[in-house]
């Protein structure tokens, strides 16, 4: 199983807009392309896993997770606000790079804890979150995952 496996260059999103952490959060849902109904309700699920506990791991990362009925497969989406936005990081400094990841309740492969394990051990490599600032395309992201052999 690669990471890799699990983007397309609908689901990199290299230049978000949103200022604020819902925001943000909404607009990582918006690409994985669902419908409007679909988009609201996995918000909700996402916001609610945020209230128990920010995601935000520190060095400029989260990774919002949850399991929703509105998805059939395990979904990624790593996106990038080169500003930085304040997500109450475990660490206080605002978040660059976010990596969504939705599963279905029951998921046969049971790919949800090892991809949420791989992206906290992707990201915690000490200089990925630099190189993450460097990439400009969707290419060099998954060139990026390649080399790391992730």
């Amino acid at each position: 199983m690669k990471l890799r496996d699990f983007f397309t260059t609908d689901t990199v999103v290299l230049d978000l807009e949103a200022e604020g952490k819902d925001e943000l959060l909404k607009e990582l849902v918006a690409a994985l392309g669902l419908d409007e109904k679909s988009e609201t309700i996995l918000f909700k699920t996402i916001k609610r896993r945020e209230n128990l506990g920010s995601t935000g791991i520190g060095k400029g990362i989260a990774i919002p997770h949850c399991r929703s009925l509105v998805v059939n497969r395990l979904r990624l989406v790593y996106g990038r606000k080169l500003s930085g936005v304040e997500f109450n990081a475990i660490d206080k400094t605002p978040v660059h790079h976010l990596f969504l990841i939705v599963a279905p309740p029951l998921e046969v492969s049971n790919q949800y804890l090892p991809v949420l394990g791989k992206i906290a051990q992707f990201a915690k490599d000490p200089d990925v979150p630099d190189r993450l600032l460097e990439i400009d395309s969707a290419e060099a992201f998954f060139a990026l995952l390649d080399e790391r052999g992730v």
